[in-house]
């Protein structure tokens, strides 16, 4: 079977142990980190007095695949897919102005990014949509250096736009950065094609918002066809800023022929340490910043590759030319002081989501939609998202949070909380693990633990980062005061 027919494959019918497969979670993974220094608070930053930088999405043409295949329309930023890596250094402030020359309304999220909650960037919830011919300036002031996702987020209509293209990475850098060769952003995305180049229609009728969600056909970095050929001297350092952009598409990555250190993850820095089995779990909205040295052989080729079906290689890198001179062993980042050490779990605010609804799978693996409504197919806690309705919790800034998450479904499910940077407890409730995430995966039929300080004000979703589930209600909401 080729690369393009196994991709194609892989979107029909996935069975309960692929979709677990693809995207297991964090705690089985990760090898342990140590413990994070303690909480000082964030220091002010000045706003910025530059003229605000346009980001504009419109209609394009690219090639996603090899030459001679044809173009295939789609929606850019700034004409390219994906978007401007959108770069501001650590302490800065960024002013950016949205112009919409689509035909849908837009908005951004700035995923990750522990900001301003007027700038979350939600259309119907934390803004109002940028319509057709409109534009909105966005003023970020980013409290954490990190590699961070943006990509289109408003209720009932996030899924065709970002699924036509329109998403970037945000970086903000380090004051000090560690001394590596090549800084290397890749944006992985997932495109639904026909035989003809076009995209396949976004259904109307709901079926994609009440299973998987809209899986490709076709992976592309950076908007090029895979594998990204990178070619760097024998004993070059590189830094890999690996974000997951796809509509729906759970992963997992495997990295071959290298010894590769995660340095952070969800934008937040870690200890390095090694993946468990040269593996790592990438659902929507992930991001790992890794940190490795080039074969020491001239010819010698390592290789990060997506594991759907036999296979998909995204990126190879290849030793070419004279070697580096030696370098020491490599070390983590500063880890970020703005975070807490402890969540004094005694005193938490304990609340609970309990995920219901989507398709049936049979017991030959395929989808039953019979009996589901496919405008409401999932609830949380009984009912849909709702910005008018009352929020999952309400507490004062500063408090400790637990939230246990069931999933009752038959599909993994990746949740994002916006604003802030949590834990993943431990399945006896008695420590976490020792890294923040923003994104975690709860696997079928499972319950997690998640627990953070409470300590951006404003209100903040908990989302499904597969786009046609949030877009059919899979999300809560709640306050901070």
């Amino acid at each position: 079977m080729s690369k393009d027919a196994s991709l194609r494959a892989s979107r029909l019918h996935p069975s309960r142990r692929q979709l677990v497969a693809q995207g297991a979670g964090l705690a089985t993974l990760l090898a342990p980190l140590s413990t994070l220094a303690q909480h000082v608070p964030a220091a002010p930053q000045a706003a910025s007095t530059a003229a605000p930088r346009n980001l504009v999405a419109s209609p394009a043409k690219v090639r996603l695949r090899p030459a001679p295949t044809p173009e295939t329309e789609i929606w850019a930023f700034d004409g390219a897919t994906p978007g401007p890596v959108l770069k501001v250094k650590q302490g800065e402030s960024l002013r950016l102005s949205l112009q919409n020359r689509t035909d849908k309304p837009l908005s951004l999220h700035w995923h990750g990014l522990r900001a301003d909650h007027a700038m979350d960037g939600v259309g119907g919830f934390s803004q109002e949509p940028v319509p057709p011919g409109g534009q909105f300036e966005y003023q970020l002031a980013p409290p954490d250096p990190g590699t961070f996702l943006y990509r289109p987020m408003l209720l009932g209509g996030s899924s065709e736009p970002a699924g036509r293209g329109l998403s970037g990475m945000l970086i903000v850098e380090e004051k000090e950065p560690p001394a590596v060769d090549l800084d290397l952003p890749a944006l992985i995305g997932d495109w639904l094609l026909g035989d003809d180049q076009k995209l396949l229609p976004f259904a109307p009728d709901g079926q994609d918002g009440a299973a998987a969600g809209r899986l490709g056909s076709w992976l592309t970095v950076n908007g090029k066809p895979p594998p990204l050929p990178i070619k760097l001297p024998p004993g070059a350092r590189v830094r890999l800023r690996l974000a997951n952009a796809c509509n729906a598409r759970i992963m997992r990555l495997r990295f071959d022929e290298m010894k590769a250190f995660v340095a952070a993850v969800d934008g937040q820095p870690t200890e390095t340490f090694e993946p468990v089995r040269g593996q790592l779990p990438f659902a929507p909205g992930t991001r790992y910043d890794m940190i490795f040295d080039m074969p020491e052989t001239v010819g010698a080729a390592a290789s990060v590759t997506a594991l759907i079906g036999p296979g998909v290689p995204l990126a190879r890198f290849v030793s070419e030319g004279s070697a580096k001179p030696a370098r020491p062993a490599i070390a983590g980042m500063p880890l970020n002081p703005a975070l807490p050490a402890a969540v004094r779990l005694q005193d938490a605010r304990r609340s609970e989501m309990i995920i219901e609804g989507g398709a049936k799978i049979t017991a030959e693996n395929k989808l039953d939609l019979a009996g589901l409504d496919l405008a409401k197919p999932w609830t949380v806690n009984g009912g849909q998202g709702d910005p008018k309705g009352k929020p999952l919790f309400s507490v004062k800034r500063g408090a400790p949070v637990v939230i246990g998450i069931t999933n009752k479904t038959a599909f993994l499910q990746p949740l994002h909380v916006h604003g802030h940077s949590f834990r993943l407890l431990h399945p006896l409730d008695d420590g976490w693990e020792p890294y923040f995430l923003d994104t975690v995966q709860i696997p079928e039929g499972k319950r997690l633990h998640i627990a953070f300080i409470a300590d951006n004000p404003g209100r903040w979703l908990i989302s499904s980062t597969v786009l046609e589930r949030f877009d059919r209600g899979l999300w809560s909401w709640f306050e901070v005061t």
